[in-house]
Formats: C-alpha cells, structure tokens, sequence
C-alpha cells in the first residue's frame, strides 16, 4: 500500500477518503450492471488458510487449496501480478497469471478491485523464487466489495481515537493488535482450564438487580418498564456467589462484566471483565495460594516463559512473590510504625509529619492513616509480584477479622508493576457483624451522596443467617492481566469496544 502524505490537514484527507469512497462505489455499479453483484455468494468453501499452508508447504506442494481474505497488497506487472491476502491467521501471497484465470478475470482484477476487497481463490500451492510460499491462481472473484478504503500508511491505523472508535479498521490493519485478542482470548480460556481443573464450577449471576448496595463505586442506573422499578447493573458479583456457598456449591467462579459509573483512566473502563472466585474450608491464605500459582501457570502457558516485559521493566512470574502485611510494608518504606501509635491523633500527627493527606477529625482513625500511607509511600514500589495481606477493618466491610486482632481483617490485595491486579479475604460469615458494617457503609455512602438510594442486601443477610462456612474468596481484574501478559500501556488496548465519549 501506498504511504500516506501526512502533510494532508484533516480536511484534505476526509476529502480524499471521500473521493475514494465514490469511486468505489461507481465500480460497484459497474459490477452490478455486469451481473457480477459483489454481495451475492452466500458460501466460499475454504479448505486451507494462510498459516495451515505455511505449516504444511511440504505436503501441499502442487496440491490444490481454496483461500478466502481480504485483498492487502498488490503489484500489477503486465500480464501477471503479486498480491497479498489476509485472512484470521495472517498474510499469504498470491501469483494471479492471466493465462491461468482467464483474460477477463484477470482484467476485472486490475480495474475493478480495490485494496480492502475480499476475495475468494482457488489455486495450487508453490513457492516463488526467492523462497515465499504462495498460491498460484487459477480460479479468482470476489466475494465483497470494500466500498471505504483503507488507511493507506504501511505501518497501519495510527490515530489513537479512530483505533478505539472504529476496532473493526484497527484489526484489519494492525496485525498486533489481533495477535493482543487472540491472547486475550486464550488467557480467559486458561483461567477456566486452571479453575475448573481444581473442581469450580462455572456459574452465571445477575447483571441487573433491584438495589443500589452501599459500596464505594457508584452504578449504572435504568430503569423496567414492566415492573416499574429501577434497577441497577451490577459493580461486582460478590454476593450472589457467597449465597452459593450457603447452597453447598462449595467452589465457584465467575467470568463476568462489571459495570461502574465512575472515571476513566489507563486502568479504568466504565465496563470491564473480572473473575470472582469463592472456596469453602479454605481462608485467604489458601486463595494467595491460588493465585500465585495461577499466574505462574498462565504465564507460562501464554508467554512460553516466567519471565516476561511490562513497558520495559522485567517481571520474574517465577520466583516466590513478596508478601508483606500493610504495617510491615508501610514501616519498610515509610518508616511508620503502626505498633507505636498511642492513638488516633498519633496517627494523624505521624501522616502530617510525613506530608501524607488524611481527613481530620475522628473520621481518620490508625486504621484510615495506615491506609493513607500505604498509599502515598507504598503502593509505587511494589514492582515485582507482592502480596499485602491484612487490612484495617475501616476499609474492609466483607472481610473476617483477625482473631488476633479485631483490628485488621483477613485481606489481601496483590500488586505488580505498582498496580493492584486483584482483591481477596477470608469472608466475613458472621451475619450480625456484617450486617452492622453493611448498615454503617449505607449510612456514609448516603451522607456522602445525598439523594443516592444505597440500601442494605437484606437477601444476603438472610442467606448468611442459613450459614456460611468458613470461605476464601478472590477477585481480579482480567483486563490488568491481559495488559500485563501483552504489554498493553492502556486498558484500551485490551477491550475490543471501550467506551468513547460519541462523536459530535
């Protein structure tokens, strides 16, 4: 393809493209009056793709194939030319000789046919002088008229907006970016193969439900006409899978949309994909466990290796991962001492001496500092897979409390490249204390959001009255883990549709 002039405003190259477009479509035309309506084949039976042929050029050597894609390149030379055809796998060349597909084929081939149509071809397998495999033509049409052209610079769609807006273009052109969702794709089945390998089981819970719970994220609001009621898409799986455990499932897991109504950055999408898992008779030190060992196993089988580069750093899947507890990863790096707190206002007077922001008043308890540094002194540090491992009650409403202090619960999040990839406890099965913590968070989120409709799960309280056995439970974010594995800077780069403000 040719390269495109860059000098060209954004005017010049929508008038281009436009010019281009017409002219398409008066070849369309032309076709349809020939009777050679581009949109009529209904089936092409295909026999072989480009990578299938590649593989087995020995056997298939002067054997017939049948190949169908997308027409990408093409070099007229007289009465014989070279073209490229892409199809799921990749680019395979093509030598289409009019002596072999017949002069008016061949004639419709050079004038009629554009960069961006698909074809459908018959020929023999061979390879060319200079060694590429190929297929010589003896049978050409085509199978669908392209009526927009293709971005025209050799090195793809490089407009970020348009690779996000229209992905469709993106794939066609940018062969890395469909190798990213081939991988996508093979990392969802791996977290399945590993999950149902240790006896989950797979389940599907609803999307939309009747509450607006007190959670921290804010959810996506609609309404049900035929109930006349509004409902709410849902900011997590959590609690349908634990009252799953009550019911005796014992080992579940989800694959699931998220949805929250909150901001969008490099690791944020309004809609996203996690994976909830829940064990009974294990606790979160069973589910750090698993995960260590999940990730070290996916790794290995999408990358071929435990080593592998996140935007220049080398991160080491193999090596046992770090695991620290808050206080002992916030005196590391900080200096403060949790233990050494007399009290609140100590805690408060250590955050401000070290410039870290907490809220005043009895609002920033030891347990809101502790958080606070973490995060301003802790979290850009954790580089190599760590786990940090029991957090304050303050900021875990589903978590168990520790038995050897009430203070800090059973949790763990686990970061790498400085990022939290996934969130776990040992969850909480005392129906009382859970309720009084879901009461207290309904009460902030409403002061916090006046008008806000959060309410208490009464369901789930009643469904934890029957009794929940001691459970692990983890969930993680599959998009993070597909940036990590692809080495993807955005979370944009690994949804095929993220979201996008329209276009005016």
């Amino acid at each position: 393809m040719e390269e495109k002039n860059v000098s060209l405003s954004e005017e010049e190259e929508v008038e281009r493209l436009a010019e281009q477009a017409q002219i398409r479509r008066e070849k369309l035309a032309k076709l349809t009056a020939e009777g050679k309506n581009p949109y009529e084949k209904v089936r092409y039976d295909v026999t072989a793709d480009s990578e299938y042929i590649k593989a087995n050029f020995d056997s298939l050597e002067g054997k017939e194939v049948s190949i169908a894609g997308r027409l990408m390149s093409r070099r007229i030379m007289g009465k014989a030319s070279f073209s490229h055809i892409s199809d799921r796998d990749g680019l395979i060349q093509i030598y289409v000789k009019r002596d072999d597909v017949g002069e008016e084929a061949y004639t419709s081939y050079k004038k009629d046919f554009d960069i961006g149509d698909i074809l459908g071809i018959k020929g023999f397998v061979f390879k060319t002088q200079t060694g590429e495999v190929s297929v010589h033509c003896t049978h050409i049409e085509m199978l669908t008229k392209a009526l927009r052209p293709l971005p025209e610079k050799q090195h793809g769609l490089t407009n970020i907006d348009l690779k996000y807006r229209q992905r469709d273009l993106d794939l066609i052109v940018n062969p890395e970016v469909r190798s990213t969702f081939v991988k996508r794709s093979q990392i969802i089945r791996e977290i399945r193969a590993y999950l149902d390998n240790l006896g989950y089981l797979e389940v599907d819970t609803p999307v939309l439900t009747t509450l607006e719970i007190g959670a921290a994220a804010r959810p996506f609001k609609t309404h049900h006409n035929s109930l006349d009621i509004d409902m709410y898409l849902r900011i997590e799986t959590e609690l349908y899978l634990k009252r799953l455990i009550v019911g005796g499932l014992e080992r579940v897991y989800e694959v699931g949309r998220i949805f929250r109504n909150e901001g969008m950055d490099a690791f944020h999408n309004p809609e996203f994909t996690s994976v909830e898992m829940y064990q009974a008779y294990t606790d979160y030190k069973g589910m750090m466990d698993l995960i260590e060992d999940m990730y070290r196993t996916i790794t290995r089988k999408v990358c071929g290796t435990d080593k592998i580069t996140y935007q220049g750093t080398e991160i080491d899947m193999g090596s046992p991962w770090t695991r620290l507890t808050m206080k002992e990863a916030v005196k590391k790096y900080c200096g403060a001492d949790y233990d050494e707190w007399a009290d609140d206002a100590a805690a408060r007077e250590c955050a401000k001496k070290l410039g870290a922001e907490v809220e005043e008043g009895e609002k920033a308890t030891k347990g809101h500092v502790l958080i606070a540094l973490f995060e301003a002194f802790v979290e850009d540090k954790l580089v190599q897979p760590t786990i940090i491992y029991d957090y304050p009650v303050e900021n875990s409403p589903l978590a168990k409390r520790k038995p050897s202090d009430p203070a800090f619960t059973e949790r763990f999040e686990y970061f790498i490249c400085s990022k939290e990839f996934g969130n776990a406890f040992s969850e909480l099965n005392d129906p009382i204390d859970q309720k009084e913590r879901f009461v207290k968070q309904v009460r902030e989120k409403r002061a916090q959001e006046p008008g806000c409709n959060a309410q208490v799960d009464e369901d789930f309280i009643a469904a934890l009255e029957y009794g929940l056995p001691p459970t692990g439970g983890l969930g993680m974010g599959v998009d993070r883990l597909v940036m990590l594995l692809t080495d993807s800077p955005t979370i944009r780069d690994v949804i095929l549709f993220p979201t996008m403000k329209p276009k005016k």
